[in-house]
């Protein structure tokens, strides 16, 4: 009995979780392990979201972590009214706690709607921006958002927000296993295929087109101002995502964790895994939430430390851990578990040489 080809990386994936998922469940990875995994599905959601703007699309963000700020408190609150009793919102809650099981990545999902709304807010007035004027937009509106939470007693203000710790627990209570873990895997793994086929669309062909030329690409009726909106309120949404999940991991949060060294980390995440590879993104995920544990006990000499790394990549190695490359790429082999859609190649082919001609 053959396998479909089709079926070979959802299986593997899935099959993937399962064991993850047991081990922990057994304690055979232990609560610290189960953390550092988490953080690193986290990073690599929001190093591969921001690479759609700044690799796919050749602009320069650097307010990601705004957008994970709005996505983290979207979320929080939402579990918080619907799930929690004695919270610190509404006092009562909505629903019964067992219901958390089913509605806790709807909760996620709106932090990610969240987010996308605040993007549509930067992202329609910087259309005719670029480059540094489009990283001054992001940066402002980064320091907007974690201001504005700041000012907003409802969510704890400057003190912070907690509780979600609660909403995990009563999870567990239903059903006894590592419900953080496997949400965090789950939508990691939504994120890096959504993004994966995004780009391999033909919206995606116009995403990358504003990078290499955006005058040509308008003369070729692409609608740059719509590629532009799709992947910012896209990546927006994939950081909001990442946001309710860090939310829910630590169970407290507060404006002072999403400021301007949130969206840094996500910057030297991109420019590490290398600009335009969605499997240089995930990458450079596990090596620096690895990197960062290990200069823990390095406390703040570690931001010294790692902008020194980054720096020695840039001149030695600029084009980050995987450059523009993919893994399948560098290991041919691994085509073999991607269905190829034949058809769409042959209509790119025809596109591009419908443009030569």
């Amino acid at each position: 009995m053959t396998i479909n080809r089709k079926l070979i990386m959802p299986l593997t994936t899935i099959a993937m979780i399962f064991i993850i998922t047991v081990l922990a469940k057994f304690e055979i990875i232990n609560n610290y392990f189960q953390t550092i995994i988490v953080t690193i599905c986290i990073n690599a959601i929001m190093s591969a979201s921001l690479n759609i703007v700044n690799g796919y699309m050749g602009e320069f963000s650097c307010g990601h972590g705004g957008f994970m700020a709005t996505g983290a408190y979207v979320s929080a609150v939402a579990s918080l009214i619907l799930f929690k009793d004695g919270n610190s919102i509404t006092d009562s809650a909505l629903l019964p706690e067992s219901l958390a099981v089913i509605g806790f990545p709807i909760c996620i999902l709106l932090g990610g709607l969240g987010a996308m709304l605040v993007s549509l807010i930067v992202a329609i007035p910087s259309f005719k921006t670029r480059d540094d004027y489009l990283a001054i937009i992001t940066v402002a509106a980064n320091f907007i958002v974690t201001t504005a939470i700041n000012n907003i007693p409802l969510v704890g203000g400057s003190r912070g927000l907690m509780g979600m710790k609660s909403v995990m627990n009563s999870m567990g209570d239903v059903f006894d296993v590592p419900w953080i873990l496997i949400w965090a895997l789950v939508f990691a793994v939504f994120a890096i295929v959504s993004i994966h086929f995004l780009m391999n669309s033909t919206l995606g062909k116009g995403i990358s087109a504003v990078k290499y030329d955006e005058i040509s690409a308008e003369i070729m009726s692409v609608n740059t101002n719509n590629m532009k909106l799709i992947a910012f309120t896209f990546s927006s949404f994939l950081a909001g995502i990442a946001g309710g999940l860090f939310a829910h991991l630590l169970g407290f949060i507060n404006p002072a964790s999403f400021g301007i060294m949130k969206s840094t980390e996500s910057l030297v995440m991109v420019y590490l895994g290398g600009m335009g590879s969605l499997s240089g993104s995930v990458l450079s995920a596990v090596v620096f939430t690895i990197l960062l544990e290990l200069l823990r006990p390095a406390q703040i000499l570690k931001w010294v430390i790692i902008p020194l790394i980054l720096i020695l990549i840039m001149e030695f190695h600029p084009e980050g851990i995987m450059g523009s490359k993919e893994l399948t790429q560098v290991f041919p082999w691994l085509k073999n578990l991607f269905p190829v859609n034949k058809n769409h190649i042959r209509k790119m082919d025809g596109l591009c040489e419908g443009g030569a001609a």
